[in-house]
């Protein structure tokens, strides 16, 4: 169980998008609706078991994990550092796995029961060590920004958000002192600019900050997405533009064409099951540039598990289940990604979906016989 939930805070927040209640009620009446997985649809496919679907990550990191279990047993902070070091500059990695650290520390401090304010934003217990023992790490100053993020955004109605929101910008500022070329910091304070309602011409200085650093990093598109939306501080024009804006501008082997397929589901009517709206031109063009953006992309980008998973939950609602399969093949076993995050239940989401291709597929003739196995 401590490996399924150890990352739940950073998940219910996904790093990159925050989402309101409603997102969420809006995925948990999908599932209510008839989206429920009936027996073992599963037999002969490979694929992993609902109780065995890894919620923590979108997809495997098996250096990550063997950083979080050594933590866990020994409560040193040494290993997230070494984590951190070994991953150097490689952003896209690092801004996941950073994101995953912070989620570790509000998941043992939940779990630990520590709710006084100073503890709140101080940390765990191997974050706190980290910070204290090495002040001068940027990856302790990284993972600390993005711990009090966290924490801020878990309860946006408390008299504490915009302080603990404040303390993340100076964190920010200071992990940016720390590494002048790292986007990470900058990345981080892209939801800290949002929670506190920046102008937008602030925020477009903030943005300018990421995009000079890592002009095609597809995370920091992602986060700074929410903000032009219609539910935060902008519309779904302004958002689907700053979308198109940059897959029309992406060099070959980015993941950036994928991105208006994250505007449209920002904003999609609430509770919509109607199958044409999945099959319109506006959601075939989003679709098509996702197939485009991972053809394109190298196999191993640390984002494309996150453009895998969203397909599948569209791809399945247009009744493209071929397609859909396909893409379960690649991406079963991790369900840490939007949009089974927003549930009540992301294994429960994901399986649910999962099933729905399974029979789809078999409906229009397929079969597990000559279906590659699962992962390959």
């Amino acid at each position: 169980m401590d490996a399924l939930l150890v990352l739940l805070a950073a998940l219910a927040l996904g790093g990159f998008v925050f989402l309101p209640w409603m997102r969420r009620r809006r995925a948990a009446a999908h599932t209510q609706r008839g989206l429920v997985v009936a027996g073992d649809p599963m037999a002969g496919y490979g694929f992993v078991p609902l109780e065995k679907l890894d919620v923590r990550l979108p997809g495997p990191d098996e250096e990550l994990d063997a950083a979080l279990a050594e933590m866990r047993r020994t409560h040193d902070w040494r290993p997230a550092a070494e984590l951190l070091k070994s991953t150097g500059d490689d952003w896209e990695r690092r801004w996941q796995r950073v994101q995953t650290l912070a989620g570790a520390a509000a998941f043992e401090l939940a779990e630990g029961g520590e709710a006084a304010d100073a503890g709140r934003r101080t940390g765990g217990i191997w974050l706190r060590t980290w910070r204290s023992e090495a002040p001068k790490d940027p990856g302790g100053a990284q993972t600390h920004a993005q711990f009090l993020v966290v924490q801020a955004l878990r309860d946006p109605g408390s008299q504490d958000f915009r302080m603990i929101l404040e303390e993340a910008r100076t964190v920010c500022r200071e992990a940016a002192l720390l590494a002048p070329g790292s986007p990470i910091p900058y990345i981080t304070e892209l939801a800290v600019a949002r929670g506190l309602g920046d102008r937008p011409a602030d925020y477009e200085e903030l943005w300018a900050k990421v995009a000079q650093r890592a002009p095609q990093h597809m995370g920091a598109h992602l986060a700074a997405l929410p903000y032009w939306s219609q539910k935060w501080h902008g519309s779904r024009k302004e958002a689907e533009a700053f979308a198109e804006r940059a897959a029309a501008g992406a060099p070959a082997g980015t993941l950036l064409p994928a991105l208006p397929l994250f505007a449209v589901y920002e904003h999609l009517p609430e509770a919509n099951m109607v199958r044409s709206l999945y099959q319109s031109a506006v959601v075939e063009r989003a679709i098509e540039g996702a197939h485009f953006a991972l053809r394109e992309a190298p196999a191993d980008h640390p984002m494309a598990p996150h453009v895998r998973h969203l397909l599948v939950w569209f791809l399945v609602r247009a009744e493209r289940y071929a397609e859909a399969m396909e893409q379960l093949r690649l991406v079963d076993g991790h369900v840490g990604a939007v949009p089974w995050s927003y549930g009540h239940s992301p294994a429960a989401e994901y399986a649910a979906y999962r099933a729905l291709a399974i029979a789809g597929w078999e409906q229009l003739g397929g079969t597990s016989a000559g279906f590659p196995p699962a992962g390959n």
